[in-house]
């Protein structure tokens, strides 16, 4: 039997579930009504002149004066047409000319996969009222920006990059080789853009006379194609998507001049079965910084490009026994020769000061806890601004140090979780602020902390929250297997200590994520928490081995062993759980989406006398049907790797559920494809395993769309009902 050790964030152990008689439930339809949701500040943009920033609202762009709140409207989208002629134009997004006399507007915009779109781009003249379309043809653009001067804009048109006069209005075509599923210029390739996180593979030079720019040949890469099962004749979707094993795109890096048209390409090396995560413009003109992976992703480069020539330098190199992780946190200080990044070299994720050279000048932070988002260096006052679960691994707060790494100050309160969007002169932030039982808090702060205003309190929901039967966490470490792991608890309304009830189990814990912390949430999948502990259920969340916010080695552990001490961990909390006296240990389920649908199937698996039933959501159920750069970062690659992709296969170990298992899946998700479920139901019928399934047709990932949330969570919650 393992140990058991809860330790209470409370000072009363029933206070947070004891809810009073008169208090209204929480219904079902609450989980998509709105009813619960926070109000936000949205695409806040801060201004030149530091006083000022920008943001939307009915969709209006909008010029707030920070010290007074003073609102001036620079764009009415209610009172403009699209070209189209229809009535009003969709604001979706905007972006300043650099003096900020135009603004270059987002509208029609079609979602591609998850991050990638293609829409119409306006342009709109503040003084004179006119909004103009950025281009004559009627193909939408993808990505377009504003050069750093304000008098051009480049985009991706049909996998080719463009620039445009804005004066003239005269169209330059920089490359002309794009052709769909073959070549693309200037935008991601399906796999870069889920696993690095971008989509816009183009960037402007600070002079804004040169655009470095992406180019994927994606030919060596095998198709998958999903149906699309609208209409008579169902056609298929073709897209490059590399799995586990298989060849990725041929990445290649250029830079075009506008003012001779020369393209140079740059040399990152003889290696083709590589990674370049990440380009960036360094303050010179002339010099581009670039980071290079090997395909195992256990080693990087920083290598200085010289945009003329297209010879590198190598910089700086960094290897692990493991991986290494993806990050934005590179930044060049004003003074030329010195610039900033982050690495968990030391077992935590910090700060480090470095020589143009590559020499080490400076670890500037340092501790056993990890830097989660480095924000800026403020170059006048020789102090960079950053995000850490120094308080502890379940919070966020904002902190500012010397770059010497001293005088370290707190600017947040120290409690809950904080998410900062700092000006660009570093003279002011907006601190989004929550707690595991207040909603979201919005506030402008001065760079020392000092607040000046509150943007929006949320108290209305604050106080809605109190009316119903909302139950607040209750926070606890589970010491299992060697190792203490956070988790939280929810306990049923009117909860009494002498009765049993049924445990729902919640899980993701993949690589680096963390469901256990004191952020607020109010989203579909914590309200349906909620309701559950409405009828009668004790909702529990575990952060198993792998999970983030506590060093490198707590992370790191699963190195090549997906699934395997994540599902260990999940199985022995659940026993521990069920020696308290409350817990009905027959009576016992764990459910989760994506990685966390492979680790609620896995736990059934592994955990059949454990668990009574196990909801999997768009699961992947052998690594081998998943992409190149997340599945080899942390699991190398099948021919290299076969025992841990085998140990941890849901689909070997089909035969061993006994418990109620229901498989969920949308046949158009282009991430973890239907394949998956597929194939699973495939082993669970060779094996004689009742289960249960829900395919949603053409339904992504996220698996939404007209009714398809509701009818999802109404299935969801049947199940558990009936099986638990």
């Amino acid at each position: 039997m393992t140990k058991f050790r809860l330790s209470f964030l409370f000072v009363m152990i029933f206070a947070a579930t004891a809810v009073a008689q008169d208090k209204k439930p929480i219904e079902f339809e609450h989980l998509l009504d709105g009813t619960f949701s926070p109000q936000t500040v949205q695409n806040v943009r801060w201004m030149n002149d530091g006083q000022f920033y920008s943001a939307t609202r009915d969709n209006k762009v909008i010029k707030y004066d920070i010290i007074d709140g003073t609102e001036t409207v620079l764009f009415d989208g209610n009172e403009y047409s699209l070209s189209n002629g229809s009535t009003p134009f969709p604001v979706q997004g905007y972006q300043f000319s650099a003096d900020e006399s135009k603004l270059l507007l987002k509208t029609e915009v079609e979602q591609i996969w998850r991050r990638s779109t293609r829409e119409n781009y306006y342009v709109y003249d503040i003084e004179t009222g006119t909004l103009t379309k950025l281009t004559a043809t009627d193909e939408k653009q993808q990505y377009a920006e504003l050069s750093p001067q304000g008098d051009k804009a480049a985009y991706v048109r049909n996998n080719n990059l463009f620039w445009v006069d804005l004066t003239s209005g005269e169209e330059v075509q920089i490359t002309d080789d794009g052709e769909f599923n073959k070549i693309i210029n200037g935008a991601a390739d399906w796999v870069y853009e889920e696993e690095f996180g971008f989509a816009k593979a183009w960037f402007w030079s600070p002079q804004g006379d040169q655009i470095a720019f992406y180019r994927f040949n994606e030919e060596r890469v095998k198709e998958f194609f999903m149906t699309d099962w609208d209409g008579l004749y169902p056609e298929p979707i073709r897209f490059k998507y590399p799995k586990a094993g298989e060849k990725n795109s041929v990445v290649s890096i250029h830079v075009y001049d506008l003012d001779n048209g020369d393209i140079i390409t740059i040399d990152v090396g003889d290696e083709t079965d590589q990674y370049i995560p990440r380009i960036n413009w360094t303050r010179d003109n002339e010099l581009l910084a670039i980071r290079r992976m090997n395909r195992l992703q256990n080693r990087q480069d920083l290598l200085f490009a010289n945009v003329r020539t297209g010879s590198t330098d190598l910089i700086l190199t960094e290897q692990s026994d493991t991986w290494l992780d993806v990050h934005d946190d590179l930044y060049f200080l004003e003074n030329g020769v010195q610039f900033i990044t982050t690495s968990d070299r030391d077992g935590y994720n910090h700060i480090y000061l470095y020589s143009m050279e590559g020499e080490l000048v400076k670890q500037v932070t340092s501790g056993e806890w990890d830097v989660t988002n480095f924000i800026g260096h403020d170059d006048r006052n020789y102090r960079l601004y950053y995000i850490s679960s120094e308080s502890s691994p379940l919070e966020r707060n904002l902190y500012s140090v010397r770059v010497d790494g001293r005088r370290k100050e707190m600017l947040t309160n120290g409690k809950g979780w904080h998410s900062i969007n700092m000006s660009r002169d570093f003279k002011y932030y907006i601190d989004t602020s929550s707690d595991y039982n207040q909603p979201p808090r919005i506030s402008l702060h001065r760079q020392d902390g000092r607040q000046i205003r509150v943007l929006e309190s949320n108290e209305t929901l604050a106080a809605r929250l109190n009316e119903f039967s909302f139950i607040e966490k209750e926070f606890m470490t589970v010491d299992v297997n060697g190792v203490s792991l956070n988790t939280y608890m929810l306990k049923p309304v009117n909860f009494d200590s002498t009765q049993t009830y049924p445990m729902l189990m919640y899980v993701y814990g993949g690589p680096g994520s963390q469901t256990v912390t004191k952020a607020f949430e109010s989203g579909i999948r914590p309200m349906w928490h909620q309701y559950l502990t409405n009828q009668g259920y004790i909702v529990v969340s575990v952060d198993n081995r792998g999970t983030g916010g506590r060093g490198r080695d707590f992370k790191k552990q699963i190195y090549k062993k997906l699934g395997q001490y994540e599902t260990e961990d999940q199985i022995a909390v659940a026993e521990s759980l069920a020696d308290l006296p409350y817990v009905d240990e027959d009576r016992i389920g764990i459910w989760g989406w994506s990685y966390g649908g492979y680790m609620s199937s896995l736990s059934l698996a592994d955990g059949a006398d454990v668990f009574k039933a196990a909801i999997a959501v768009a699961p992947v159920t052998d690594w081998k049907f998943y992409d190149t750069i997340y599945t080899e970062r942390f699991m190398q690659t099948p021919q290299l790797n076969p025992k841990g992709y085998r140990n941890g296969s849901p689909l070997v170990k089909a035969g061993q559920i006994k418990g109620n298992y229901l498989l969920i899946h949308g046949t158009g998700d282009d991430n973890v494809h239907f394949q998956n479920t597929v194939e699973m139901i495939d082993a669970l019928v060779e094996s004689d395993v009742d289960f249960e399934t829900m395919i949603y047709p053409n339904r992504n990932h996220g698996i939404y769309g007209g009714n398809t949330r509701r009818h999802l969570y109404l299935l969801m919650n049947k199940f558990i009902l009936e099986n638990l």
